[in-house]
């Protein structure tokens, strides 16, 4: 029996990030990954904010930013595009595209770096609790060792085995987990370099198609859908978008993801005595976007720090409700709101896509960030006011 302070399952950037801060806060930690190299495969189209990373204190890298977006662009079902590029407007919302294998690996390394230990190809395959912990039984390569700890930090993505085991219910219900499908492609075709494309409406119901530069004649081309608002799969629409796209006509495959991305908000209860629950098993995802990098990373740093304060006084779920409250406030404001906008896009046909694209080509954007995008939504559209007033 291998004893601990605390053990984050799950080294994407939400566990990294838990495993960082704990270490830092003065936890001996464990990091345990089920997979033999941390970051692959990715299930991500990679995008995440300049803000997001200052906020956290994360200097960026050449070695794992592949891209500055320029700009946006947004297409309607009819073809209409509205172009919102640094040229034409500010970006307060700037952001990158990462290169995931290498970001993942870097934030892990981060951990180590505070004094985390980790475990790669390290299966988590049941917990059991105990008086003042939990007890993780764990394979790696055949070899069956069981770890004991005072806090059990889950961050082991949409599938949340950790969580469930626990007794916690998982973030998602299953009309709210989307299914992604993702190519990085070579020979894609840009019409203006470093803009980042949305494709809207019945080509990827209950969700949206995206393309991502990476730089050069490479992207992450990829949707995700709502499984009960689609008739075909999520690799179907994947392939008749790239079949069509003028973008795409030489454009070559070279990696597959797929995954699911939980969009229903953050789970009701994200800790109990001795677990805290982050990252995407936690629901700590933007609806609207189904982004989670820098919302998980945010959840992990909470639970990291609470990790660590827990050990030196009470690890019962009345000291770690703390958690709780840091996690609400700090992502509940973005969660929700933007959990009313992708409900509002969920009730709107094709052909009302097309009328608010045409309304907003007649628009003038002094900045660009998705709360403007909303707000001018608001101002067009009668039905975006009744179910959106409040956003303002």
């Amino acid at each position: 029996m291998i004893e601990t302070d605390v053990i984050v399952v799950g080294s994407g950037p939400a566990g990294s990030s838990a495993a960082k801060h704990a270490a830092l806060g003065g936890a001996k930690v464990i990091l345990m990954d089920k997979k033999s190299e941390i970051g692959a495969p990715k299930r991500c189209a990679e995008g995440v904010s300049i803000q997001g990373l200052e906020k956290l204190g994360i200097e960026p890298s050449p070695r794992w930013v592949t891209q500055e977006i320029q700009g946006v662009r947004l297409q309607a079902p009819d073809g209409t595009d509205v172009w919102l590029t640094k040229d034409e407007v500010k970006l307060p919302e700037a952001g990158y595209i990462l290169e995931r294998k290498v970001f993942d690996k870097h934030m892990a390394m981060d951990a180590a770096r505070a004094g985390a230990e980790i475990k790669i190809k390290t299966l988590v395959t049941g917990i059991e609790k105990i008086d003042n912990g939990y007890i993780v039984e764990t394979e790696c390569m055949g070899e069956k060792i069981d770890y004991k700890c005072k806090i059990l930090i889950a961050a082991d993505g949409p599938e949340g085995h950790v969580a469930r085991w626990a007794g916690l219910r998982p973030a998602a219900k299953a009309k709210e987990m989307e299914s992604g499908v993702q190519y990085e492609m070579c020979n894609v075709e840009f019409e203006r370099p470093g803009v980042i494309e949305f494709y809207f409406g019945s080509c990827a119901p209950g969700g949206y198609v995206w393309i991502f530069p990476k730089g050069d004649d490479i992207a992450n081309v990829g949707l995700a859908i709502l499984p009960h608002k689609a008739e075909k799969t999520a690799k179907e629409y994947l392939d008749d978008f790239v079949a069509t796209s003028p973008y795409l006509k030489n454009a070559q495959a070279v990696e597959l993801n797929v995954g699911g991305d939980p969009v229903g908000g953050m789970t009701k209860k994200l800790y109990d005595d001795n677990i805290m629950v982050v990252g995407d098993a936690a629901g700590q995802v933007n609806p609207l976007t189904g982004g989670g990098i820098i919302s998980g990373m945010t959840g992990g740093m909470c639970a990291g720090q609470v990790a660590a304060q827990a050990i030196k006084e009470d690890c019962s779920k009345k000291f770690l409700k703390q958690y709780d409250k840091m996690a609400h406030d700090e992502l509940d404001h973005e969660i929700k709101r933007y959990k009313k906008v992708q409900e509002y896009l969920l009730t709107l046909s094709d052909d009302e896509l097309d009328s608010i694209a045409h309304a907003f080509e007649d628009e003038s954007f002094e900045k660009i960030s998705t709360t403007e995008i909303v707000k001018k939504l608001i101002k067009i559209s009668p039905k975006a006011l009744l179910k959106l007033g409040k956003f303002i």
